[in-house]
């Protein structure tokens, strides 16, 4: 992994298979995020990864902060900040975003997004019109539970960097019609026009990766 340093320490991200052992022991649903999410839907590595995001739903935030008693756990609290995040101390609907290392003289490991859900029904934090349920978010692949490809490329939607333009470019052609659809309405429901909507309808889908049919979380 590579060694990235921020304002509040070096980042030098676990192995995949280290956090999802540890989130195991996790009795609320979570979900392998960012970048691996995509590499997972594709069944191959592609790219590389500097960090390891994990999705969970923000009402099991405090579930997640007692698993990870005995590490250094931070909250950005809002954009540009970070400061402890103690355990049994519920967050402010501010936060989403939490830096895991093992102690303070670590480097960062990996990294929690807090998302908003309503019953068995997931919300996108960026607009709550778009949302989805909790039973079709989820892909399981050989023990690895993560985020369906088209909820994660909605999320690299708002501002694509050169590294979500190949997210999108490989996984595009292993997506079906109906998660197509639906990310083409999430597309227009947040950003009214978006250049990944012509590419949705232009390229034809191709057979998905083996085991890559949603499963309830």
């Amino acid at each position: 992994m590579t060694w990235i340093d921020t304002p509040w320490g070096p980042w030098e991200a676990a192995p995949l298979e280290e956090v999802v052992a540890l989130l195991r022991g996790l009795a609320a649903p979570w979900w392998v995020a960012g970048g691996h999410a995509l590499q997972l839907a594709a069944g191959r590595a592609y790219r590389e990864h500097d960090d390891v995001d994990i999705a969970l739903l923000r009402r099991d935030q405090l579930a997640v902060r007692r698993l990870l008693t005995g590490w250094d756990v931070h909250a950005a609290i809002t954009p540009g900040t970070l400061r402890p995040w103690p355990v049994d101390e519920l967050l402010p609907a501010s936060a989403h975003d939490i830096w895991v290392r093992d102690h303070p003289d670590a480097p960062w490991r990996f990294q929690l997004m807090l998302d908003e859900a309503a019953g068995d029904e997931w919300i996108y934090r960026r607009d709550p019109r778009i949302r989805r349920p909790l039973t079709d978010l989820t892909i399981m692949r050989n023990g690895f539970r993560h985020l369906a490809p088209e909820v994660q490329l909605l999320y690299k939607s708002t501002a694509p960097r050169p590294k979500d333009e190949i997210d999108f470019e490989t996984v595009l052609p292993l997506l079906d019609d109906s998660r197509r659809h639906w990310l083409a309405a999430a597309l227009r429901t947040e950003h009214t026009t978006h250049p990944w909507l012509t590419r949705l309808h232009r390229t034809t889908p191709t057979a998905p990766a083996p085991d890559a049919s949603p499963r309830t979380s």
